[in-house]
């Protein structure tokens, strides 16, 4: 369809409300991501003034205009962007994914994802996961860092999706939450589903989801966080972030999931980190042609290790 333009007029009620929420609520015909893209590629506008911050407070009385074009069809395209590549054969390669970078292309971001960069990287992938999902046998969170395995060819990725669907790869996290379990060890069953009123989140609260467990162990407790070493025994999407939650505990960082966006311990205050204090450290599986058994580790992130350096944990009980 071609481009067009909406205005509004803000409302005084409307004061201090982020512009992407404000559009969002009157264009309900696209989803928020699609809203904010438009915002941070300069298609809005305030009072006739270019504003590309989607979480721009207003003030009232403000006009907005927001321009409306019609999506470019997705491709995944080669792009330099850095990968820290852990191993690489002919069959795979083991990346550690920064925080802040999209798995693979979706809500019409064809651009600066994983995948442009292992196609920029490596040139030849797997292509079982469809066109937009090259060598991509399995995903993290934008906002997660840690280890990922990629496929180069199609018996390889066919191998290690069965790996992953017979539950015999393993997979630990490293998680900060918010206060601790009462339960050192534990294992959370509960299923996860979609979250029928805020679709960008997911709910262990509908009988209607997967079934979905995290086993934990809580590592060190300091000053109202725990530490916890998780491990996944299924793949569901959020599920560490929405287990927590569930519990009373949400990942540290994860204001979608109710946590805090002040840190205070001990009398002290910080801003919560812009990600999730989740880290997936280690992954072993079997090499899909050989049969080898693999293991590789990622160490935790430099801003992460200075959080919990701040809050008072051990860093030299993290290896």
């Amino acid at each position: 369809m071609p481009a067009r333009v909406e205005s509004f007029l803000v409302p005084p009620e409307a004061r201090r409300q982020r512009l992407d929420q404000f559009l969002a609520a009157r264009l309900r015909e696209l989803s928020r991501a699609r809203i904010q893209q438009l915002i941070e590629d300069g298609r809005a506008t305030l009072d006739g003034r270019a504003v590309r911050q989607p979480g721009r407070r207003l003030r009232g009385g403000e006009g907005v205009e927001l321009e409306i074009v019609e999506r470019p069809p997705l491709a995944a395209v080669p792009e330099d962007i850095p990968l820290r590549v852990l191993y690489e054969d002919d069959d795979l390669a083991v990346i550690d994914k920064p925080a802040g970078l999209v798995v693979h292309a979706g809500a019409g971001r064809a651009r600066g994802t994983l995948v442009n960069a292992l196609l920029h990287r490596f040139r030849k992938l797997s292509t079982a996961g469809g066109p937009l999902r090259p060598g991509i046998v399995h995903r993290l969170d934008k906002d997660t860092s840690g280890l990922l395995v990629v496929a180069k060819t199609d018996a390889a990725h066919r191998s290690l999706a069965a790996q992953f669907q017979r539950r015999e790869v393993e997979k630990r996290y490293l998680v900060l939450v918010h206060g601790r379990p009462k339960r050192e060890r534990g294992a959370i069953a509960l299923p996860v589903a979609r979250d029928p009123v805020r679709r960008t989140r997911m709910t262990a609260r509908r009988r209607a989801g997967r079934s979905a467990e995290t086993g934990y162990r809580v590592s060190q407790a300091v000053a109202g966080f725990a530490l916890l070493e998780a491990a996944l025994h299924t793949g569901r999407t959020h599920q560490i972030r929405v287990h927590f939650s569930a519990l009373g505990h949400p990942v540290v960082g994860d204001a979608l999931y109710g946590a805090p966006r002040t840190l205070r311990w001990d009398g002290r205050t910080r801003p919560a980190p812009s990600r999730n204090f989740l880290h997936a450290g280690r992954l072993g599986f079997r090499h899909p042609r050989t049969g080898a058994a693999l293991e590789f580790v990622a160490p935790l992130p430099d801003e992460l290790r200075e959080l919990l350096r701040e809050l008072g944990f051990d860093l030299a009980r993290l290896g």
